[in-house]
């Protein structure tokens, strides 16, 4: 092996002592080998990453797939509930649920209405997120205070379908990703069929059927107005604010979505849900 050195106009050849020769080739296999083991030991990782992007879109197409069929197809339970049975199987404290569906046409507009007037007057505008009650709970989180308001009624959809109850950053926003879903594929009419269908009014009755029959002795279609604002004022503490026994705190939201009511000009206020 000769090894040539160029120095200006001078060229220089260099025999080296074969025992360097075979030094310089054990080390270039050396590291060779070192690479090759560690690229072993990186390709499962390497792998998982090549798969990991996939995830998050597969979960998105599941998820376009499960809100279309709910689009025509009544759910039967949701995360909540489901929560709640399985818990209720192994703590006898944890009453199960009760819940019938009840179709949009044999709920009384009254519901409709005082559900609306409780929890988001802004439904028939936005898209699925409040932009003005996101921001303004937003800035009280970050004050060091507790605003309500943030959530519309179809992030309560998808939250309540879909997702948990604690509360985080991931889950606001897989709320978020998924209210924007449910108002592109399905009609506000369908949002809030569901919603009256899923929100919890008392410690195990989910659903404006089951609430109205176990906690007032009617059918959703019997409701009045005073009826329709109680079922509501127990929506935000549905474990603690009773309908059957209504405490002074419940009457004074009951009065208040009554007056919300008439302020949205009553049930001709659901003109938009025909449209």
């Amino acid at each position: 092996m000769t090894i040539t050195v160029k120095i200006g106009a001078i060229r220089l050849s260099v025999n080296p002592p074969v025992s360097f020769v075979m030094t310089v080739s054990l080390r270039q296999q050396t590291v060779l080998h070192t690479v090759h083991r560690q690229g072993q030991r990186l390709k499962p990782y390497l792998c998982w990453l090549h798969w990991l992007w996939r995830i998050p879109l597969l979960l998105l197409v599941l998820s376009v797939v499960i809100i279309l069929f709910w689009r025509v197809v009544p759910p039967e339970s949701s995360a909540f509930m489901l929560r709640q049975n399985i818990t209720a199987h192994f703590d006898e404290s944890v009453p199960a649920v009760r819940q019938e569906w009840v179709d949009y046409e044999d709920i009384s507009p009254q519901m409709v209405l005082a559900v609306i007037a409780a929890e988001d007057q802004r439904f028939p505008e936005h898209y699925g997120i409040d932009t003005a009650s996101t921001r303004k709970a937003i800035q009280a989180a970050l004050q060091g205070r507790v605003a309500g308001g943030g959530s519309t009624i179809t992030q309560q959809v998808a939250k309540n379908l879909f997702l948990w109850s604690e509360r985080s950053y991931v889950r606001k926003g897989l709320e978020w990703v998924l209210a924007l879903l449910l108002e592109l594929l399905w009609d506000k009419q369908r949002i809030i069929e569901v919603y009256l269908n899923i929100a919890q009014f008392s410690a195990r009755d989910y659903g404006v059927g089951a609430a109205s029959t176990h906690l007032l002795g009617k059918t959703p279609t019997q409701l009045r107005r005073q009826e329709a604002a109680l079922l509501a004022a127990a929506l935000p503490s549905p474990q603690t604010y009773r309908v059957n026994k209504p405490s002074r705190t419940v009457r004074n939201r009951q009065r208040h979505i009554l007056k919300q009511m008439r302020q949205l000009g009553g049930v001709a206020y659901l003109g938009f849900l025909s449209d």
